[in-house]
C-alpha cells in the first residue's frame, strides 16, 4: 500500500517582501512577522523605518497561498502566537549549485554599482562571495575598488538585490559567511550597523533641520503683517 507524501511548507520565494505587506497591511508583531519570514526582528523593523529594503513592494502572502486569511486573524488577535505557513504540494524552488550566474543583458551594466556598494558597505564580502553573488569577475571587482573602471564616473553605490542580481536572502547569507570568517558575531554586526545609520540619519536631519532654521532666521516679517484693523501701515507725515 502507498504511503501519501506529506505535504511540507516551503521557504517563502520573497521573505522582505512579505514582510514588508505584513507591515503595511496588518497588526502583528515585529516578532511574529520575524519568524514567519525568518528575518530577524531587528531587520523587520528596518524594514518597517525604511533603512533598508526602501521601495521593496510588497508581496501579499495570502493571494500567493503562502497563508491563510484564517491563520493571520488567529494571529492578529494572539501576539504570542506563531503564524504557520501555508502547505503546499508544489517543489521547493531550488537554486543552481553550480555554473556561473546567469545574468539579463538589461542588468549587466548595473553590475558595477553593485560591486561598488558591496565593496563599500560590506568589506567583509570576499572577491570570491562576490564574483558568485552577483556573476562577475575579479578584475571588474579590482577595477571598481581602485577606481580604474572605464565607467567610473558614472558608478552608484547600489545593494544588488534593489537592482535585482541576486535576492536580499542571498546577501544577508554572504553578510553573515564573511563575517563568521572574521571571526565576527553576524547578529552584533548588524544591529551596530543599523544603530550607525539610524543616528547618521538624525544627524542629517537635524542639520536639515537647522539649515531651515538659519536662512529664515533674522528676518523681521513684521513690516509686512497688516495691522490688526486691516490694510498697511502707512506714513502720515506727509
Amino acid at each position: 500500500m502507498a504511503t501519501a507524501r506529506k505535504e511540507q511548507p516551503s521557504a517563502l520565494l520573497m521573505p522582505k517582501a512579505s514582510a514588508v505587506w505584513l507591515i503595511e497591511n496588518t497588526a502583528l508583531s515585529f516578532r511574529q512577522i520575524a519568524d514567519f519570514v525568518t528575518l530577524t526582528e531587528i531587520e523587520v523593523e528596518a524594514l518597517a523605518n525604511e533603512e533598508i529594503g526602501r521601495g521593496l513592494v510588497g508581496r501579499h502572502p495570502v493571494e500567493n497561498n503562502e497563508l491563510t486569511q484564517e491563520e493571520l486573524d488567529r494571529c492578529e488577535a494572539d501576539p504570542d502566537a506563531r503564524l504557520v505557513q501555508s502547505k503546499t504540494d508544489l517543489p521547493t524552488v531550488k537554486s543552481r549549485a553550480k555554473g556561473p550566474r546567469y545574468t539579463p543583458v538589461s542588468k549587466r551594466g548595473d553590475k558595477p554599482d553593485a560591486i561598488a556598494f558591496i565593496v563599500k558597505n560590506n568589506p567583509e564580502i570576499s572577491d570570491a562571495q562576490i564574483c558568485k553573488l552577483i556573476g562577475t569577475t575579479k578584475p571588474t571587482i579590482n577595477n571598481v575598488r581602485e577606481r580604474t573602471h572605464p565607467n567610473t564616473p558614472n558608478i552608484r553605490p547600489r545593494h544588488p538585490a534593489d537592482l535585482g542580481l541576486c535576492t536580499y536572502q542571498e546577501f544577508e547569507k554572504a553578510v553573515d559567511k564573511g563575517l563568521k570568517a572574521a571571526g565576527k558575531d553576524p547578529e552584533a554586526i548588524r544591529a551596530q550597523r543599523l544603530a550607525d545609520q539610524q543616528k547618521k540619519n538624525e544627524e542629517s536631519a537635524k542639520e536639515s533641520e537647522e539649515e531651515n532654521q538659519s536662512r529664515s532666521g533674522g528676518f523681521d516679517f513684521s513690516n509686512f503683517m497688516p495691522e490688526a484693523g486691516g490694510g498697511f501701515q502707512t506714513n502720515n507725515d506727509e
